[in-house]
């Protein structure tokens, strides 16, 4: 004991730190960082706020029916391209991890080429289909001129959905990988077809891997349908855009157009969180929250 004693050196006093005050760390640079970052958006909001904008035409076009019309376009083609774009991705993923090569190589251009081509290209050929098909159906049966049937609606609507589609199906093929190779061996062995398989066992798993990006891929769509303006289907930009050539307000009708963009991507955001975290739950777990260690003795 005595030597141990001995071992131990206590420090002189004159090298304590016990009797220093504790002082926080500075941090400069996130104090200059926000106050340039609060400098710059006060400078916006001066600009916006000083600028040759007449806000009460922003109030008074808001609610416009040109507007309100635009609006429902929007939230139509947004429905009616991703209920195309998800009816082809679950075909073509489906397709592409066929064993049959030439359904796999089908779906493979397919993607290759919906994907590697801009979007605005893609609507522009579609619109202009009649230049290498003058005429659409089937000889002797029924036949219909082309420029009749490709309207700026069906035009926008074959170009986002199946742009959409290509996309959705390397989404839709992720989420078929995602579900555990045992359950689809045991569905094998106890005699489920294919189809059946798929049906009941595979898609209802991979919903949970699916829902998120697909969720996503929508709320992108709201904003791709301005896009179609360059073939004049009239969807928001589109009505805005024909209102301020007739009175010249064009910030007035692009803030306009601006708000409504947002308050439907609002809307959507919160029912995609809400739709994220009910299959998150069936998981046990929380998409974006850290949980909580159980309390020692509970």
């Amino acid at each position: 004991m005595a030597n141990i004693e001995n071992t131990i050196s206590i420090p002189p006093a004159k090298y304590s730190i016990a009797h220093l005050k504790h002082q926080p760390r500075r941090h400069y640079g996130r104090w200059l960082a926000a106050a340039l970052i609060i400098l710059a958006l006060a400078l916006i909001v001066k600009a916006f706020a000083q600028g040759q904008i007449a806000w009460p035409v922003v109030g008074q076009f808001f609610t416009a029916p040109a507007i309100l019309a635009g609006l429902w376009n929007t939230i139509l083609m947004t429905i009616c391209a991703m209920a195309l774009g998800l009816a082809l991705g679950v075909i073509f993923a489906i397709m592409i991890m066929s064993p049959n090569p030439v359904l796999k190589y089908v779906a493979v251009f397919y993607i290759w080429f919906f994907r590697g081509t801009p979007l605005l290209l893609q609507l522009l050929l579609w619109f202009n289909l009649a230049l290498i098909f003058p005429t659409l159906g089937i000889p002797g049966l029924f036949e219909m001129r082309t420029v009749d049937f490709m309207t700026p609606f069906m035009a926008t609507l074959l170009g986002l959905g199946i742009n959409q589609g290509a996309y959705t199906a390397e989404v839709v093929r992720g989420g078929i990988l995602s579900v555990d190779n045992g359950q689809i061996e045991a569905a094998k062995v106890i005699g489920m077809t294919r189809l059946t398989m798929l049906r009941r066992i595979v898609l209802p798993q991979a919903m949970r891997v699916i829902i998120p990006p697909v969720g996503n891929e929508v709320i992108s769509m709201v904003k791709l349908t301005s896009v179609a303006s360059v073939i004049q289907y009239a969807e928001i930009l589109r009505n805005a855009q024909a209102v301020y050539y007739a009175n010249n307000r064009v910030m007035e009708l692009l803030i306009v157009s601006a708000i409504w963009y947002l308050v439907v991507v609002t809307v959507l955001s919160i029912g995609q969180h809400l739709l994220e975290k009910y299959y998150s739950k069936s998981l046990g777990r929380r998409t974006g929250k850290r949980t909580e260690p159980a309390a020692e003795g509970a």
